[in-house]
C-alpha cells in the first residue's frame, strides 16, 4: 500500500511540475478578446467627458448599469430585443473607460458586446453568450454623439 501511495505522490508531483508547451498560448489566444476596444482622445476634463459619455449612451437608447466619474467607468445596456431564432433574445453591452490624457484631455475607450440568449438554453435558462461586436458603426456613432455633447471632435488614437 505504501508503494502505491508513493507512486501516486511521484506521479502527482510530475504532473504538477508541468513542462513547456505551446498549448497554453493557443488556449489563451482562443479565450482572449477578439476585438480590441476603440479609443479616442477628447480635449475635455474627466468629469465633463463622463457626463457627455453618459448622455451619448442614453441618447443612443442605452440604460445605466454601473460606474461613475471617480472610477472612470460607465457600463450601460441596450433594451432586450428578440433574437434571430424564435424565443431567443439579444442585448448590447456598452462599456466606457475614461482616463487622463496629455495635455488636458481624456482618453475614452469603448467596447461593445452582443449578448445572446438562445431559445435552446431551456435546460439552463439565463445562460447567455457575449461576443465582441466587430465592424459595427455603433462605435463611430457613439464617438460622434459624445463629441457633440462635448462640443469638440475626437482625435483618433
Amino acid at each position: 500500500m505504501k508503494t502505491l501511495s508513493a507512486a501516486a505522490l511521484c506521479l502527482a508531483s510530475a504532473l504538477l511540475c508541468g513542462c513547456s508547451s505551446t498549448i497554453g498560448d493557443s488556449v489563451q489566444s482562443v479565450l482572449s478578446p477578439r476585438e480590441a476596444p476603440r479609443t479616442r482622445v477628447f480635449q475635455a476634463e474627466g468629469r465633463a467627458a463622463y457626463d457627455a459619455a453618459k448622455a451619448a449612451a442614453e441618447e443612443m437608447g442605452y440604460h445605466y448599469v454601473r460606474g461613475g466619474p471617480a472610477e472612470g467607468e460607465l457600463d450601460e445596456l441596450s433594451e432586450i430585443s428578440g433574437g434571430d431564432d424564435s424565443g431567443s433574445s439579444r442585448q448590447i453591452s456598452l462599456k466606457v473607460r475614461l482616463s487622463p490624457a496629455d495635455p488636458s484631455g481624456t482618453t475614452v475607450e469603448v467596447s461593445l458586446e452582443e449578448i445572446l440568449e438562445s431559445s435552446q438554453s431551456g435546460a439552463a435558462p439565463g445562460l447567455a453568450t457575449e461576443t465582441p461586436l466587430r465592424d459595427t458603426p455603433l462605435y463611430e456613432v457613439f464617438f460622434r454623439t459624445l463629441g457633440q455633447h462635448l462640443g469638440a471632435p475626437a482625435k483618433e488614437q
